[in-house]
């Protein structure tokens, strides 16, 4: 579904993604691992049309999306939760959900969306009226994952859903991603809970000084030495 090749990034004179290659093939989860700094979401920023590449290509769906406006992107079935949720802290619950289904016209689908949504998450449903700034970070992950699927993605990037929430929440949280990807979303996730991105993955990625370091199924990854050490505290 969507191929990353040779893609190199630069701010200004910093060069932070090396060379990056990576594959998420259609109805699976593929986690992207690395420390603070490695360069996750500047390569799911860049994927998403957030930051353009000096080099490679990025391939979704057999079109090439490098360099395209991040809204032009999210058109065409692609969207990103960003990190730290980025809800629209003075609007409502239901004015974020509706935001989220800004570039479709389908009334009756758009309902129909809104109602799994409340069904998912089905604290959204109970304060939907509530101001979004208002809310837990908990509650603001859900609302920030139901706004990205109210534009009905093929594939979903997570960047950290589970930075800052207390571990019932990263629990249930993941729950939830598992079950999107069940129902047919493709996911790409970030995060740095390395234990939880590898048991709910199928492939995974290890990302280091920006450049991948590691490659293989989430279980390959999962029981190397080297990533249990480095990253899985043991």
């Amino acid at each position: 579904m969507l191929k990353v090749n040779n893609i190199d990034v630069y701010y200004g004179a910093i060069h932070a993604i090396k060379d990056v290659s990576l594959e998420v093939p259609d109805g699976e989860i593929v986690t992207l691992i690395g420390s603070n700094g490695a360069g996750k979401s500047t390569t799911l920023h860049t994927i998403s049309g957030l930051i353009k590449p000096k080099n490679g290509s990025i391939i979704f769906e057999d079109k090439d999306i490098s360099g395209m406006p991040a809204h032009k992107i999210v058109g065409m079935g692609l969207c990103q939760v960003p990190e730290g949720r980025h809800v629209f802290a003075n609007m409502t619950v239901m004015e974020n959900l509706e935001l989220g289904a800004y570039l479709r016209s389908d009334k009756a689908g758009i309902e129909e969306d809104m109602k799994k949504i409340f069904d998912k998450f089905p604290r959204l449903l109970e304060r939907k009226n509530q101001i979004s700034g208002t809310l837990s970070g908990g509650e603001q992950q859900m609302l920030a994952m139901g706004r990205a699927l109210m534009s009905r993605p093929r594939l979903l990037l997570l960047d950290e859903p589970s930075m800052g929430l207390a571990p019932l929440l990263v629990k249930e949280i993941f729950n939830i991603i598992k079950e999107i990807n069940e129902s047919g979303t493709t996911v790409l996730l970030v995060e740095q809970n390395a234990n939880m991105a590898l048991s709910i993955a199928d492939k995974a990625y290890v990302l280091e000084t920006g450049r991948i370091a590691l490659a293989g199924t989430a279980q390959e990854l999962a029981s190397s030495e080297a990533v249990r050490k480095a990253y899985l505290g043991g």
